[in-house]
């Protein structure tokens, strides 16, 4: 019996390995600031635009995808393969741009695990801030850190799961109040939320870093080389997480008309209906969240920065370590300083964004169709044909984006 418990135990390991990129992907992607932007679609809009969570899984699956199979496909890295294609003009625009973009919203993250941390314990949010921030630093001089990343990540995703889930039970959404949200209709005023609902889901630097990931794997894990690498089922689990808050704040916060400004508000909705632990246990949910991208998202950033720079883009190189910590600490200091993103980085962000991202999501289309570096693993007619749709949906939200920002 024991032998064979064992074995199980080996099976679930393996198969949650396999999965490793992909649930990291999609722990990094589900931060704090998406917890908002998906509360606010549940409490302003019940479950009328639940079928936005599909389409948005959808286009984040195809092009997590097309990242995962040039990861596997090549011994370059993707800026490598950046540089080789268009020079290395290139790959320092696409590194410095998510650097800064990560740069800049590591604060919300930091708030995120601060203020879940803070409101549990009802202790002010700083020390929190400056204690997982050092403890983040710390995970990266660990010999092998993609397998630290890979157990904490899976530790933190299971911990949202179970948050989430737990919270959604206190008032089990009915099968007609699902069924509504797939009539496909946008209500009027949702526009803004929808577009940005859209942005942080279908992350084409979330999509971008599965590249990086697959080949860490890979490295650190020669036994998982040519075998699935669990992206679709990390982005659909991403898709879960994000269907399971916003039904959620369809229960909760919609029928008593709650307008959630921030991640923890659900958590406060909670405590005076259900009590203190069930509003803990969705504060456990939002310190996951937050904690994950707070290591997530730094990584991403250093790593692309180091590696479009040509010091190398693994975990195992010491310019890359450095400059994660350097955005774990920006990030500290801003929370600390400010205790939210202030708006001028948020515009700033925005403004980078707008630029880098139609760029990386043209570059994985191209290099996914390239069939000297993808040979058999380039993109399918299928696969281009939701690629150029995807395209097509990054570019209209960019141009929207800098309408908002910019000329109204």
């Amino acid at each position: 019996m024991a032998s064979k418990n064992s074995t199980a135990t080996q099976g679930l390991a393996g198969w949650l390995h396999l999965m490793g990129p992909g649930l990291i992907t999609a722990a990094l992607v589900f931060g704090p600031s998406k917890m908002t932007i998906t509360s606010k679609l549940g409490a302003l809009y019940s479950t009328d635009l639940l079928w936005i969570v599909l389409v948005a899984t959808l286009f984040m699956i195809v092009f997590t995808s097309m990242a995962a199979r040039i990861g596997l496909a090549s011994s370059h890295t993707f800026l490598q393969l950046l540089a080789m294609k268009w020079g290395r003009w290139a790959a320092v625009l696409v590194g410095a741009g998510v650097f800064l973009v990560c740069s800049s919203f590591q604060a919300g993250n930091a708030v995120g695990v601060g203020i879940a941390m803070g409101e549990l314990f009802g202790t002010s949010p700083t020390p929190w801030i400056l204690g997982f921030t050092a403890l983040s630093i710390a995970l990266l001089f660990f010999k092998s850190f993609y397998k630290v990343l890979e157990q904490l990540m899976i530790l933190l995703i299971l911990l949202m799961l179970a948050s989430f889930v737990m919270t959604l039970l206190w008032t089990p959404p009915s099968l007609q109040l699902i069924a509504q949200g797939f009539q496909f209709k946008l209500p009027p005023g949702s526009q803004g939320l929808v577009i940005a609902f859209i942005a942080s889901s279908f992350s084409l630097v979330g999509a971008l870093y599965q590249a990086y990931l697959v080949q860490e794997r890979r490295r650190v894990r020669p036994e998982t080389a040519g075998q699935t690498n669990g992206t679709v089922a990390g982005i659909i689990l991403l898709g879960l997480m994000s269907s399971i808050t916003l039904l959620a704040a369809a229960n909760i916060l919609y029928p008593r008309q709650i307008n959630p400004q921030s991640a923890s508000d659900m958590g406060k909705a909670l405590e005076p209906l259900f009590g203190a632990k069930a509003s803990a246990i969705f504060l456990v949910g939002l310190f996951g969240a937050g904690f994950s991208s707070l290591v997530g998202n730094a990584s991403v950033g250093g790593s692309l920065l180091s590696d479009g720079l040509g010091w190398g883009g693994q975990f195992k190189d010491i310019q890359t370590r450095w400059l994660i910590a350097a955005i774990m600490l920006i990030g500290a200091t801003v929370a600390v300083l400010f205790g939210k993103l202030p708006l001028q980085l948020i515009i700033f962000a925005q403004s980078i964004t707008i630029f880098i991202v139609p760029l990386i999501g043209i570059a994985l289309f191209l290099i996914a169709n390239d069939p000297f570096i993808m040979g058999d693993a380039k993109n399918k007619g299928w696969q281009n044909m939701l690629g150029i749709v995807g395209l097509l949906l990054i570019v209209t939200l960019a141009a929207l984006n800098f309408n908002d920002w910019f000329l109204n």
